[in-house]
């Protein structure tokens, strides 16, 4: 008897598409769809925030670039998509007018050029603050980025546009450092980064090093460029927003002296000092409605608040720092403020710093007032020369040849001031004088407990921590797993295996340890003086504690019968989870008992060269 073969089902032609085909679209389909060349679709996809998707199925093969069908039918009736068409031919225009050798009307045209603003698109990708706040991290690390690179005009990176990611990168600065909202620092290779605490959300971001940058040619600046975009309008908004909710002015009036001397964040510390003044004394003029400002703004003439602002702005003594921090007493008070930022606002408190030129000026410049100090620098437009006797503490990064030193001050490195931010504590200066190696620089980001591993330095620190807090730590070696159940941590998940395993051990030892004393004491009360006597109750003792020992549970092998249950009750992708688990926990193993070698050999030849 023939076998009957099932034809294959073949669409017909009148009938829709189902399934991931008719859900998805690729990159080439969505290019031919939209009537673009692939640069502008590129470009569309990053001003409104639309990136490829993963279907579970690849109808077309998974060389392709996959595209919802909805986010394309989005961009079909996004409003931009006109202007860059209009744009297009309005290039057009100007090039045949160039070809016919008529620069006038080419001018013209240029001048005629249509242009368009993000902040609809902006107002439709975050629709509540909080989540312009939550995406704000690539925002701040591209526009820093930016504010350090050179203008190019090959890479289309304009000066003006260095000059607005400078301004709004200050701008954002200035707003932590005045409302002390800066929380972790950590200097690297790569540059220093920055971690914030804004209305509940952590904002991490990192900025290059104050040195030439070099320009790699494999970047597609072009990309970056329409990302930046983006970022310049996404950052003015939230900048006005928080500028507004502590009653300054948006956008900010700087002294021009101070802008040529590229001392833009002390310029800003001073318009927040008078704007915070100004609207204790005029609380009207603080609170000018949105309109009203926007109204000035275009027409381009200073109102009647602005100019008083100027002018209030130019009266402020350059060579009293501290009366910046009284202008805004009356007003601290009003603001509520957590117990971190009460912290961090303590930190530096009545300290005064002075920086020397080879430090890097704009960082110290942003986290000493953040966390309450006073800080001047090493050149014109500074609020204080070196010759203050109330200077605390000079920053200096270079060897100490033919240089004076004054008693009441601490000379120190640059690492002293970041290591104290980190760890909430005002550390030892001994290690960070001028010329000597500091301590390891440990990242706030990492946790030492988790990883395993707590470097000596992290352990030292936290020593001074609980002592300026006035606490007692619990002895080297003992901890909470000592009083507790090993196997119960396990099962729970606080503890590994391994670390169960030497709990378990560390605990039959201690009730060994004290039964035997037990034991003693009792043949101390009993009064037993025969030797005979003795010998056979330390017999009778050691029988016992066998019996206990005996008599206790195996724990580790109750948890290797455990976890023999648990494998077998599972899946199989949840067990190759767990096996990838265990993997890494023995990676994280081996690389903490590398550095445990490491220093104990690094120890071993200290002693050996003491010798």
């Amino acid at each position: 008897m023939a076998k009957t073969v099932a034809k294959k089902h073949y669409r017909p032609a009148g009938k829709k598409k189902e399934g991931n085909a008719a859900k998805y679209v690729t990159r080439s389909q969505a290019v031919k769809h939209l009537q673009v060349n692939l640069p502008l679709f590129r470009r569309l996809c990053i001003l409104k925030g639309i990136f490829p998707r993963e279907p579970k199925k690849k109808v077309k093969g998974n060389h392709h670039t996959y595209y919802h069908v909805k986010d394309i039918s989005f961009l079909q009736h996004e409003p931009l998509l006109e202007i860059f068409r209009d744009k297009r031919a309005h290039e057009r225009k100007v090039k045949k007018a160039e070809a016919k050798k008529n620069p006038d009307l080419a001018k013209r045209l240029r001048i005629l050029a249509p242009s368009y603003k993000l902040d609809r698109v902006i107002r439709e990708r975050y629709p509540k603050f909080i989540d312009a706040l939550r995406d704000l991290d690539d925002c701040l690390t591209m526009v820093h980025l930016f504010a350090a690179l050179p203008a190019l005009e090959r890479e289309k990176i304009e000066v003006k546009r260095i000059h607005d990611c400078r301004r709004l990168s200050h701008e954002w600065q200035a707003y932590i450092s005045r409302t002390h909202k800066l929380r972790k620092t950590f200097v690297s290779v790569k540059g220093i980064y920055y971690q914030a605490e804004v209305e509940g959300q952590k904002i991490t971001w990192l900025t290059p090093h104050a040195l030439q940058q070099v320009m790699p040619d494999d970047v597609d600046f072009n990309v970056m460029l329409n990302f930046l975009e983006v970022y310049e309008t996404l950052l003015a908004f939230v900048n006005y927003h928080l500028y507004h909710s502590i009653n300054v002015k948006y956008p900010p009036i700087l002294d021009p002296r101070l802008e040529a001397l590229a001392s833009d964040l002390y310029a800003l510390a001073r318009y927040f000092d008078v704007s915070s003044r100004t609207s204790v004394l005029d609380p009207q003029a603080s609170s000018m409605s949105g309109s009203k400002q926007v109204e000035t703004q275009q027409d381009g003439t200073p109102s009647e608040s602005e100019l008083r602002l100027a002018q209030l702005q130019h009266q402020l003594p350059a060579n009293e720092p501290g009366a910046l921090m009284r202008l805004v007493e009356d007003v601290a008070g009003d603001v509520e403020e957590d117990d971190d930022t009460r912290e961090c606002k303590k930190l530096f408190k009545n300290l005064k710093f002075f920086l020397s030129r080879e430090v890097p000026r704009e960082s110290l410049l942003f986290v000493i007032p953040a966390f309450g100090g006073v800080v001047s620098w090493e050149g014109e437009g500074a609020p204080f020369n070196e010759d203050d006797q109330s200077i605390t503490h000079k920053i200096i990064d270079r060897p100490t040849q033919g240089r004076t030193f004054l008693s009441k001050r601490e000379y120190v490195q640059p690492q002293w001031v970041y290591d104290c931010v980190n760890a909430r504590v005002i550390l030892p200066t001994e290690d960070y004088m001028v010329g000597r190696v500091p301590p390891p620089h440990l990242s706030p980001f990492v946790d030492h407990e988790s990883e395993g591993y707590v470097p000596e330095y992290a352990e030292t620190i936290k020593r001074l921590q609980a002592a300026a807090r006035k606490e007692v730590l619990p002895l080297p070696g003992v901890g909470k797993e000592d009083l507790e159940d090993p196997q119960k941590l396990l099962v729970e998940g606080i503890i590994d295996r391994a670390e169960a395993n030497e709990a378990a051990e560390r605990k039959r030892k201690m009730i060994l340890e004290q039964n035997r004393y037990l034991d003693e004491l009792k043949m101390e009360v009993k009064g037993v003086q025969d030797s005979s006597t003795a010998s056979d109750n330390k017999q009778s003792s050691s029988k016992e504690m066998e019996a206990r020992e005996e008599s206790e549970p195996d724990l580790e092998q109750m948890a290797q019968d455990h976890a023999n249950m648990s494998k077998i009750v599972m899946s199989r992708n949840k067990r190759n989870l767990l096996e990838a688990m265990e993997i890494g926990k023995k990676r994280k193993k081996a690389n903490v008992d590398l550095l445990k070698e490491r220093k104990r050999k690094i120890q071993e030849a200290k002693k050996s060269k003491e010798t």
